[in-house]
């Protein structure tokens, strides 16, 4: 990029706390002054990025106004792959250049989106608080049998988004024995190995319903009152891409009407708030929800350290 070493003295992390307190910040704490703060909130941001060459952020927000004010501002970092958290068309007018980290986490939410899915087909919490509850101890059989398991052999399992992550379950999926088929919402991503079908098709036919595309236009409240009804009974709706793409409101009455299990890492509001639709659906007993965790393994984390530090080495050519 045409900087030199002694161009950079300042990095500023605004929510560190958005990472495991094992992922180690050394590599990057090994190029500049590294300034972490646990959280960020918007009225303190100015404040904290001054005279800053580099701000990393996972969700802080980034506006045209913080960058105007920061003058010595040359790279955003930001600690995910989604980039909607800075006002990328600011940034390139003022010359500033914003890099992502691509493909850190794919493993881990296709280890996090099975994982949901045998917590639901495998009963693992009813069978655990069985055996806790020393329901077990006082039972004269060997076994118990009082909740009914399921295999994803010879199951339809519909994709909806087939990018790297969906096409990695997909594969994982077939090993299994299921038979997939996916709906693709950009239609540019064509895989010859699996049937493309609409999205009313997939939802009518699939046993397992799995979501990993982005939240744009295309996907806001692709799931909502016109098609959720579709979703077959004793199916599961897993949603592992963006909080968004399923109307929370239409999902809550259609479940007061049809039987099927759904599993959500990501919501539209972050972290849950109270007395909504996603706070009642939390409360039924066929609803899993987890807080945003599938992208973040431990070794996840670290490559996406790795890559924030190579973003910075090559920016400022170090």
């Amino acid at each position: 990029m045409g900087n030199t070493q002694s161009s950079l003295n300042k990095i500023v992390f605004l929510d560190r706390d958005t990472l495991n307190s094992k992922t180690e910040l050394a590599k990057i704490n090994s190029l500049a002054q590294l300034i972490v703060y646990p959280e960020t909130k918007p009225n303190d941001v100015l404040d904290r990025i001054q005279d800053a060459q580099v701000i990393i952020t996972n969700k802080v927000v980034i506006t045209k106004e913080h960058m105007q004010k920061c003058p010595s501002l040359k790279l955003v970092c930001i600690a995910a792959t989604g980039m909607n958290n800075v006002d990328l068309d600011a940034a390139a007018e003022l010359d500033i250049v914003v890099k992502n980290v691509k493909g850190y986490s794919t493993n881990s939410v296709v280890q996090h989106t099975f994982a949901m899915l045998f917590s639901i087909t495998n009963k693992i919490k009813s069978y655990s608080d069985y055996v806790k509850g020393e329901q077990w101890i006082n039972s004269s059989l060997f076994t118990c049998q009082r909740w009914p398991i399921t295999e994803i052999k010879n199951k339809k399992w519909g994709i909806i988004g087939l990018g790297q992550i969906g096409r990695k379950v997909a594969d994982v999926a077939s090993i299994f024995g299921a038979s997939v088929q996916y709906f693709s919402t950009s239609g540019k991503n064509i895989h010859q190995q699996y049937e493309q079908v609409s999205l009313e098709q997939l939802l009518t036919t699939s046993d397992i319903v799995s979501i990993h595309a982005p939240l744009n236009l295309q996907t806001k409240n692709l799931l909502n009152s016109k098609n959720l009804n579709l979703i077959k009974s004793d199916s599961i709706l897993l949603n592992l891409g963006r909080g968004g793409i399923i109307n929370e409101d239409d999902l809550l009455e259609s479940l007061k009407s049809n039987n099927y299990y759904v599993a959500l890492d990501v919501i539209e509001t972050e972290p849950m708030l109270d007395n909504t639709s996603v706070a009642k659906l939390n409360k039924l007993e066929n609803v899993l929800i987890t807080p945003h965790v599938a992208w973040a393994s431990l070794e996840a984390q670290a490559t996406l350290v790795e890559g924030i530090y190579l973003n910075i080495v090559d920016h400022f050519s170090l």
